[in-house]
């Protein structure tokens, strides 16, 4: 009974609370008065906000010819900053409107302010990595801008980049033809014309004037100035600090680049091109018109490479655009786009040229050797990139064999001489000079050349120093993977370091330490013979002690600086030592024959020595006025 009555209560209590919530609301509903006079304010308020539109629109479209005298106040003031370009503010496209042009490879979003691209988007290549879902953006959010400083007759300084044109987009067949004209009057106006045809980085970009010859200040050229702060799109930081540059051709076909740094500067002439190029891609401003004298500067962005870097560069360039007959008229194109040997070539402009391959026989080799060599292996027989670097590393390496096998012919001999050689140390102790001179009439006396170990050795340092700028530079390698490693182009990082190592890094590539280890096995497969083969000489270093050394430095010095590297560098060096092992190790024990050149040399010994050449016979000469005139100066 007790339990019933506690719910009786309850129930009578929720009632009365419920309807005392009835009462106070409908005490405080409005009356119909205060119901009517909110109504007509929100009405006023509506009706004011449409007249306020209307006479913005009613301002937009009317031009100066046809302004009402409401207008001409509001124009006049306009004119107090804009000066003639006041008409610009008074068209529809004064206002924040973008347009939008697109190809198969990539789409530019312009802006009706400054009449500017204010996003390139490449739609063939990922951000960072393959699956990042990120397109390569070259420019977007602000990082990028192009302005006309105008000085008009009227001593004032304008800014195109802060003034409104208006846009007209038209096609011609496949091509998407946009115009953005900054008005100052019906047919007096400053022209970007921007063209982009079907399956092209290259856009055309004309820069014109029409009827300006009253409003612009035609003593001296106008400035251009295009800026951009270039987008990290690699997955290692230092490799694109390092390879991202300002690079510019000039005079006549010249080549070069702004240096490397903070507030570095180059004042060239006869610019022909432009280029703000990042590892992987770049944006080119090409005109065929030269400019006369050009400031560009490129500061470097990165303060700690270990932090997640979101710019990279900011580049800037400043060129004159000189009137002609008081107008201005420059054909010229924008480059947005892979930094791509071959593609970069087939625009026929010099492009390629951006595309580090080294200076003098370096450039040459990877220009007529490697680049085709490897184009065909990739992409005419559509091997994988990993394949395609083993089967390039063994068509190198056997090309090179001969000069190998000269090499290592030549360290035989040496070695089988290096009894005599030893002999006549001992026997002229104390007079080097005399030592030398027999030295060179032993090697005559048993046709040997001292030389001949070195020369196969020079010859093949080109080609190495040549893969060190190829594989870098290897657009092909971007994003492809090979076994373990996901990107050819970047490290193969196989374990992460919860700490930095200063040099080495804060993570683990598998590759440098393959490529370290074939490197160990080859210099003590060859540091014995080398050793055997060079006696020591009185006055010289110790080669034999230096070589130990060098048998431990090297792989060390491969694991610091090439742990960074792209890893298709490092598989590279692997492939080619582990050949350079095995053609030594056929050479050795299959080829040559020690005993065989040890008998030959002592049949020329007892042979007429062989004519001197006429450097052998230069040295010889030198050093026997060297030694009449110690002899001379012991007399004294």
């Amino acid at each position: 009974m007790e339990e019933k009555k506690f719910d009786l209560n309850s129930i009578i209590g929720f009632v009365l609370i419920f309807g005392i919530l009835i009462w106070i609301m409908y005490q405080n509903q409005p009356s119909d008065k205060e119901i009517a006079a909110e109504k007509a304010k929100k009405e006023l308020v509506a009706k004011q906000e449409a007249q306020a539109q209307a006479d913005k629109t009613k301002t937009a479209v009317l031009p100066v010819v046809a302004a009402t005298p409401g207008d001409t106040v509001q124009l006049a003031n306009l004119q107090k900053t804009l000066g003639g370009f006041a008409y610009s503010a008074t068209l529809p496209s004064a206002k924040e409107g973008f347009t939008t042009i697109e190809n198969e490879k990539m789409i530019l979003k312009i802006a009706n302010k400054g009449g500017y691209i204010v996003e390139a988007k490449l739609k063939e290549f990922k951000r960072l990595e393959k699956n990042s879902g990120q397109l390569v953006e070259l420019i977007k959010d602000n990082n990028s801008s192009l302005n006309i400083q105008l000085q008009t007759t009227d001593n004032r300084t304008l800014n195109s980049k802060d003034l409104y044109f208006e846009p007209t987009l038209t096609k011609n067949g496949s091509d998407q033809i946009l115009t953005m004209r900054l008005k100052a009057g019906a047919n007096e106006f400053l022209e970007y014309k921007y063209i982009l045809k079907a399956n092209d980085y290259l856009v055309v970009f004309d820069v014109r004037s029409q009827g300006l010859n009253k409003v612009l200040n035609s003593s001296k050229p106008l400035d251009l100035q295009w800026d951009l702060k270039s987008y990290r799109n690699e997955k290692s930081v230092s490799i694109e600090k390092r390879y991202a540059q300002l690079e510019y051709e000039y005079g006549d076909e010249k080549y070069s680049s702004v240096s490397l740094g903070v507030g570095k500067e180059d004042t060239p002439e006869k610019v022909s091109y432009i280029a703000f190029k990042q590892h992987f891609f770049t944006a080119i401003l090409s005109t065929d018109k030269a400019f006369e004298k050009s400031k560009l500067q490129s500061d470097d962005l990165v303060k700690d490479e270990k932090l997640d870097t979101t710019y990279i560069k900011q580049f800037r360039a400043t060129v004159p655009l000189a009137f002609t007959n008081g107008e201005v008229d420059y054909k010229m194109s924008w480059y947005f786009g892979p930094s791509d040997y071959k593609v970069l070539k087939s625009y026929d402009k010099n492009f390629e040229k951006i595309i580090p391959l080294g200076w003098g026989i370096f450039g040459w080799i990877n220009k007529w050797i490697f680049i085709p060599l490897f184009g065909f292996l990739s992409s005419t027989i559509g091997l994988s990139l990993g394949i395609a670097i083993i089967i390039f590393t063994i068509i190198i390496k056997v090309a090179m064999s001969p000069i190998t096998y000269k090499s290592f012919l030549s360290q035989a001999k040496m070695k089988v001489l290096r009894p005599d050689i030893t002999e006549l140390g001992e026997k002229y102790k104390k007079d080097p000079m005399k030592k030398q001179q027999e030295t060179m009439k032993l090697y005559n006396k048993a046709g040997v050349n001292p030389m001949a170990g070195c020369i196969p050795a020079l010859i093949q340092l080109p080609f190495m120093y040549a893969s060190f700028q190829f594989f870098p530079s290897a657009f092909e390698l971007r994003q492809k993977g090979f076994l373990w490693a996901d990107d050819l182009s970047s490290f193969d990082s196989v374990v992460k370091l919860p700490f930095n190592i200063p040099v080495y890094g804060d993570h683990i590539s598998l590759f440098p330490i393959l490529a370290a280890v074939a490197i160990f096995f080859y210099m003590k497969m060859t540091s014995g013979d080398q050793q055997m083969a060079a006696p020591q000489q009185e006055g010289m270093p110790d080669m034999a002690k230096m070589m130990k050394i060098m048998i431990y430095i090297s792989p060390l010095m491969m694991l610091l600086f090439f742990n960074n590297y792209g890893a298709g560098l490092s598989l590279y060096n692997f492939i080619s030592n582990l050949i350079t092992i095995g053609i030594m190790f056929v050479i050795k024990n299959y080829i040559v024959d020690s005993e065989k050149i040890h008998a030959q040399i002592q049949e020329n010994k007892l042979k007429e020595p062989k004519k001197q050449s006429n450097f052998q016979q230069r040295l010889q000469e030198v050093m026997e006025q060297q030694e009449a005139a110690k002899t001379q100066n012991k007399k004294k």
